[in-house]
């Protein structure tokens, strides 16, 4: 009887668990973020909204249309 009640309860668990990750994948919003990799090896990201990524995304986003051609 305890070994049912353990196996119920953590198939709850593993339930809230599956469900809240779903959940927080299916309402987060997806932000373009703009990565620049230097020849050193060291690497900045840039997010949506950042003053740099506003110069540089649409610039970014034609190199990618112009490559999908």
């Amino acid at each position: 009887m305890a070994k049912r009640k353990f196996l119920t309860l953590l198939g709850f668990v593993t339930g809230m668990f599956a469900g809240g990750v779903l959940y927080r994948r299916s309402t987060s919003r997806r932000r373009e973020r703009l990565d620049l990799y230097f020849d050193d090896g060291s690497m900045v990201s840039f997010v949506e909204g950042s003053p740099e990524a506003e110069r540089l995304l649409p610039v970014a986003r034609d190199v990618i249309a112009a490559a999908r051609r």
